[in-house]
């Protein structure tokens, strides 16, 4: 039995803004969120909780550190030291918080287009300027090795990193695994980046909220675990939201490996953690420790959809082109082949009645692209490409 429901479904009961946003006739693959069933560990975590009125404010726990921590060692080999785990609220804030403690207002940030649009805006917040150092993309020969290729082509640019270092970045903000792109790192890419990050004495932040979702085809490498560098410049953020599909618990972690990394967890507004929600702690800790079965369906299901997108795009929609992604469930769309123009969401949403992700908005490298969730039913995904297909060929008569 599928874990995935069709989301004119979902409507029915849910409201999210993936549900509510765009007219009910709309399929909504815009925003990072699955049209899945809640593991029953995370669900009945979570009712227990409510059921035994546990809503107050969180305590003094290590439950979740220790759940993830054993999460890490089995799923990919990495020992975290729980007592450099801390909690907050979501990625987001755990990403403008640590920005806080390791650079000062006006430094700059290394970004790296194209990206998850609020990449920007967290660096914007904490009181710093972005520098841009696109990931270097494949080249057609990687198409040609290959009929399904994978987004493994592409890479960060180490050249440009070190550039950014020499003109006074002293920070990176990493998405491991990358988003639009279901890019993982290989582990020399990482510790390549560590040791550059060591030579400049800077910080590496590694967002890693997809990293549950990697598929079999790839390894993931924690950006700590990368190497002896790594563990010293780098923090991590990360959360179960998006491999669980539980974003609105509103519970992430900050990670550290060294002594540097404590104190700057030591130096955090005590605010910081108080706001973590006990129901996303008590889920998030279900998640990690009796959440893996679950996963693994939803893994199965999600690789099946990557290949169907594989198969079925080039022939409804002539002149796309898509490489399956590494991780996670999102898919990005070059259609600058197609009539679509610069920001084919836009268009898109009218024509075919689907909404995807704005390619723009990711940075310059996303004109003319979309990212497209295929975390649903494959009817849904089938129906989804149907509705852009024809529409596609009614631009061409």
């Amino acid at each position: 039995m599928s874990l995935m429901i069709s989301p004119f479904d979902a409507r029915a009961t849910r409201t999210s803004g993936k549900y509510t946003d765009f007219p009910p006739d709309v399929i909504p693959m815009f925003v990072a969120e699955m049209d899945c069933t809640l593991a029953e560990p995370v669900r009945d975590a979570m009712i227990a909780a409510v059921q035994g009125g546990d809503t107050g404010y969180l305590g003094s726990s290590r439950e979740l550190p220790d759940a993830f921590a054993d999460f890490a060692e089995r799923r990919w080999g990495w020992r975290v030291e729980p007592d450099l785990v801390h909690t907050t609220t979501d990625v987001s804030v755990a990403a403008v918080e640590v920005l806080r403690q390791v650079t000062e207002p006006g430094d700059g940030v290394v970004v790296m287009p194209p990206v998850y649009p609020p990449f920007w805006e967290f660096v914007d917040e904490a009181g710093c300027v972005a520098v841009e150092v696109p990931l270097l993309p494949p080249s057609d020969a990687d198409d040609d090795a290959t009929p399904f290729p994978t987004t493994a082509g592409w890479r960060i640019d180490l050249d440009g990193v070190r550039r950014a270092f020499a003109d006074g970045a002293r920070t990176v903000l990493l998405c491991n695994p990358h988003n639009p792109l279901g890019l993982v790192h290989s582990r020399e890419a990482l510790a390549a980046l560590a040791a550059l990050a060591a030579e400049w004495d800077a910080v590496v932040v590694s967002d890693e909220i997809h990293a549950p979702l990697v598929h079999s085809d790839a390894v993931f490498t924690p950006f700590l675990a990368a190497s002896d560098d790594a563990a010293r410049v780098g923090v991590t953020v990360t959360a179960a939201s998006k491999g669980w599909n539980i974003a609105g618990t509103k519970c992430a972690m900050m990670i550290g490996a060294s002594d540097r990394a404590a104190a700057w967890f030591d130096a955090l507004p005590r605010e910081v953690e108080w706001r973590t929600s006990i129901l996303g702690y008590l889920a998030s800790t279900a998640a990690y420790r009796d959440g893996e079965p679950w996963l693994e369906t939803l893994l199965g299901e999600l690789v099946a959809n990557r290949r169907l997108l594989a198969e079925l795009l080039p022939e409804v929609v002539p002149g796309a082109r898509y490489r399956q992604p590494q991780a996670s469930y999102l898919a990005w769309l070059d259609l600058r082949g197609t009539p679509w123009g610069d920001d084919p969401a836009t268009p898109l949403v009218d024509a075919a009645r689907v909404a995807l992700g704005h390619g723009p908005e990711f940075g310059t490298p996303g004109i003319g692209h979309a990212r497209l969730n295929f975390g649903c039913s494959e009817e849904t995904l089938r129906e989804a490409l149907r509705r852009i297909g024809d529409a596609t060929a009614g631009l061409a008569r």
